[in-house]
């Protein structure tokens, strides 16, 4: 038998790029996706987590997501959508709509949740995919973002997150094993980071009982292929059937050379061949560039006027611009506007400008760069455990991502429990 499905992840639907609204460059995704979805006509569509930016999405951006499903059920009426909430979801948001989803053929999996006897309800986890004809093709195990506070109890498989890490996904695969025949496929997805993996600088740390990187010793041989989550770089991890999808639009600069892709997957489970697993990168066309211009001041005005040149009118539509200039002296008056000038007019967003100075050997303590970004939590943390005089440590910058981590965790039960009172 055969199972073919599409793998894809981290849509941010919702996001906001230094204040811009993203929503053009993610309709132009889905508007591509469903035309691939018509014409592939797969038996199933895995979205690997982050399905929205935060975890209040706006009524926009969960808008846009279910109307992508009821399109993506008229064009393949046999299509399933299966998802799973990454750690920027809510995993109680994107179970709460479940009789819609059910309308569309989507199942969605936010939360791991509890039985009467406190034992993790691990069935849930594990979906039936249908072929055309409705025969379980495969079975897909569904592990959405694991918060500590979620799988750690009192039980001794389970008192710290890396044991109960380890316990969930052998008993999900047992449960698995158990209900699959010689011509069913078993796939995993899951939003994680995985060991040697290649991050970039847009996502936001993983911290579990102060290990930030799974491995891939808990995925049994058993498994055809492990739909991944969370890392935006299209990827294989340590072996071609692990992979990350990655983002389809980049988050961040450090992301423009990415090839964004949705990967086509067919696994033929009675085939004789080594490789049963057959994989399609599907190239995402990019509807607005980026740009990152470098150089000393002279350099970066000659390649702002080299850009393209051209009006474009809809601001949504603009390419981005990012601005790193080198300089031993401190900026002039009104820099910002000079560099406007120079660029090509009513054509591009000049987004963000970073002032890197260049190394002075006469000065070993010069500041080598000011960034104008907005701060986050863990750039606060830096900084003011710097000023403080002490030296860079691995395990405290875990510790305090853990603590984030455990504080969003806190403040979107919060939300939650607020919203359903």
């Amino acid at each position: 038998m055969t199972v073919r499905f599409f793998h894809t992840s981290d849509w941010h639907l919702g996001q906001y790029f230094y204040q811009h609204n993203r929503h053009y460059e993610h309709t132009q995704f889905l508007s591509w996706l469903l035309d691939q979805i018509e014409e592939k006509q797969p038996d199933a569509l895995l979205i690997a987590g982050d399905i929205f930016d935060v975890i209040n999405p706006s009524s926009q951006a969960q808008k846009q997501l279910y109307q992508f499903l009821a399109d993506a059920q008229l064009r393949a009426p046999h299509l399933q959508t299966l998802m799973i909430a990454g750690n920027h979801d809510s995993g109680y948001r994107i179970e709460q709509v479940e009789p819609l989803l059910e309308k569309y053929q989507t199942h969605a999996v936010g939360v791991l949740k509890r039985q009467d006897n406190q034992q993790l309800d691990l069935e849930r986890l594990i979906l039936p995919i249908y072929n055309a004809q409705q025969e379980i093709v495969a079975w897909c195990l569904a592990l959405p973002f694991l918060r500590s506070a979620e799988i750690t109890s009192n039980q001794e498989h389970s008192r710290n997150s890396q044991d109960a890490i380890s316990y969930i996904h052998q008993q999900l695969i047992n449960i698995a094993k158990s209900k699959k025949t010689d011509h069913q496929a078993l796939i995993l997805m899951s939003h994680a980071h995985m060991q040697g993996g290649e991050t970039s600088d847009s996502e936001r740390p993983i911290i579990i009982g102060n290990e930030e990187a799974l491995s891939i010793a808990l995925f049994d041989e058993s498994i055809d292929y492990v739909a991944l989550g969370h890392l935006h770089k299209p990827q294989k991890v340590q072996h071609p059937h692990i992979r990350y999808s990655g983002s389809p639009i980049p988050l961040s600069f450090s992301e423009i050379n990415y090839k964004h892709q949705v990967l086509e997957v067919c696994i033929e489970t009675n085939a004789t061949s080594a490789s049963p697993v057959q994989m399609n990168s599907l190239v995402i066309p990019r509807s607005v560039e980026l740009y990152k211009i470098t150089g000393e001041l002279n350099e970066v005005f000659d390649q702002l006027r080299a850009l393209p040149q051209g009006a474009i009118d809809v601001l949504e539509q603009r390419p981005y611009v990012d601005i790193e200039y080198h300089t031993l002296t401190p900026p002039a008056p009104q820099l910002r506007q000079q560099f406007e000038d120079a660029l090509p007019q009513d054509r591009y967003r000049l987004v963000r400008i970073v002032r890197v100075y260049q190394k002075n050997e006469n000065d070993p303590e010069q500041n080598p760069s000011i960034n104008l970004s907005p701060p986050t939590p863990y750039s606060l943390f830096q900084q003011l455990w710097q000023q403080q005089g002490y030296d860079t440590d691995t395990e405290v910058e875990k510790d305090f991502a853990s603590l984030v981590q455990e504080a969003e965790t806190i403040l979107e039960q919060q939300l939650e429990q607020g919203r359903h009172a």
